[in-house]
């Protein structure tokens, strides 16, 4: 495992051994999102990263549709944790 990807884990994890949390699920998409965002910019006629950009889009909306349905509390958090649009 990458040490971004580790320090990701370690700051938006819910206990010591959380790895899958929606939290920690949804801060991983983010990144992986904005980095192709950027790679997008550059290589306007990618479309298969295209693609493969907006299904992680779409799986980042329902982890936190999921969430805002289980603890809209958490679901806040990490929204203004990682400033993302409502």
């Amino acid at each position: 495992m990458s040490e971004a990807k580790a320090a990701m884990i370690e700051q938006f994890r819910v206990h010591t051994k959380d790895t899958g949390s929606p939290e920690v699920q949804i801060a991983l998409l983010s990144e992986r999102i904005s980095y192709l965002t950027n790679h997008l910019k550059s290589h306007a006629k990618d479309h298969a990263s295209r693609r493969g950009l907006i299904m992680m889009v779409n799986k980042r909306r329902r982890l936190l549709d999921y969430l805002n349905r289980r603890d809209p509390d958490r679901y806040r958090g990490i929204v203004e944790r990682l400033s993302l649009r409502k």
